[in-house]
């Protein structure tokens, strides 16, 4: 699963749908079909299909269940889920090169403005959930228990001695959001220190911290994963994956870095495919449903910041906000980010390169 200091691991669209896992699950159900553990589908049940990032596994599989239950009651139909998790930029391509998800969650806006591009997304996707947003979370950093390294903020993960771990951009976007926040901890270290952005000192500062890294894995719960394994000091992550695990009994200590990034995640109808499979009326209520007050508790159980203010309001002491946070317009938006960034010759691969 993990992808050791330098490696590269590249996926093809076909090897996605080889390799990828698809969990046949009726939800709502209240005959005895829901006793099996993957009934078929009979005349009259519609099925939805989920291609969604790897983080997102967990809050789906309490929130579906009960959108069919839901939409059962408003339409006597009964809803089927095919559902497949992967590192985001590895599902975006996925479904790019033919893999028929009716609706995507993904890591970033950008994986879904791919999809745009292809042809498979409308323009107005932003028009369900919260501006096309339906979790958000920060860039946080965990740690052994007691913190034995002393990690108090990203300017420690250069420290000698400090095994590092974060997914690679290449295949996931939630590293891209990792990156991020470190490239932009160093323009605001520029800014205070030169009274203005300075790319070249946050170049070096991602630099410095990428000295230190252990391990580069395909998605961020493959980091995790590895994490747990026992490898590395410190793991860049979501602070939605940390919270997740503590809340299950994994001994971590969650450091809040004082300069670090907004994540915010989309979802979207993926409207070709669900035109021609006849599911966009419900792909559009299970959009709009993410964001409703019962979906973002069950997002707010596994760590996420919800985007619904009203529950934001009720776990705001849970999630505190860092004197220092930006969000991706503070780099510019994402289309700069990925000329600047991750272009062929850019940022991330320059580090890579030690160029």
């Amino acid at each position: 699963m993990r992808l050791i200091r330098g490696s590269r691991q590249l996926h093809t669209w076909l090897a996605v749908l080889m390799l990828t896992v698809f969990t046949l699950t009726a939800a709502g159900c209240t005959d005895e079909r829901a006793d099996s553990a993957a009934p078929a589908a009979q005349k009259g049940d519609l099925t939805l299909v989920i291609g969604a990032y790897s983080v997102a596994k967990d809050a789906m599989g309490e929130i579906l269940p009960l959108f069919a239950e839901k939409w059962r009651a408003e339409t006597g139909q009964t809803l089927v889920f095919q559902q497949s998790y992967e590192a985001s930029g590895t599902q975006a391509r996925a479904i790019a090169g033919g893999f028929e998800a009716d609706v995507t969650l993904l890591a970033m806006e950008g994986d879904v403005e791919k999809l745009v591009k292809a042809g498979l997304v409308g323009k107005d996707w932003k028009q369900h959930g919260e501006a096309g947003m339906v979790t958000r979370s920060v860039v946080a950093l965990g740690t052994r228990e007691g913190n034995p390294k002393g990690i108090h903020d990203f300017a420690d993960l250069a420290k000698p001695g400090v095994k590092v771990l974060y997914p690679n951009p290449k295949t996931s976007g939630g590293a891209q959001w990792d990156i991020n926040a470190i490239y932009g901890a160093g323009l605001k270290r520029s800014e205070e220190q030169e009274g203005k952005k300075d790319p070249a000192a946050a170049k070096a500062f991602l630099e410095s911290i990428h000295a230190n890294i252990e391990s580069l894995d395909k998605s961020g719960r493959a980091s995790m994963a590895a994490f747990e394994y026992g490898v590395g000091d410190v793991i860049v992550t979501y602070e939605n994956e940390l919270l997740a695990r503590i809340a299950q009994g994994v001994k971590y200590e969650v450091v809040i870095p004082r300069d670090t990034i907004l994540i915010e995640n989309p979802a979207a109808v993926v409207d070709k495919y669900a035109d021609e499979h006849g599911t966009r009326a419900a792909a559009e209520a299970l959009v709009d449903y993410l964001t409703t007050p019962e979906a973002q508790e069950i997002f707010a159980k596994f760590g996420f910041r919800p985007v619904n203010q009203q529950v934001y309001a009720e776990h705001k002491d849970r999630y505190p906000v860092p004197a220092g946070l930006f969000d991706i317009g503070y780099l510019g938006g994402w289309e700069e980010v990925r000329t600047t960034l991750y272009a062929k010759r850019g940022i991330w691969y320059q580090v890579l390169a030690g160029i």
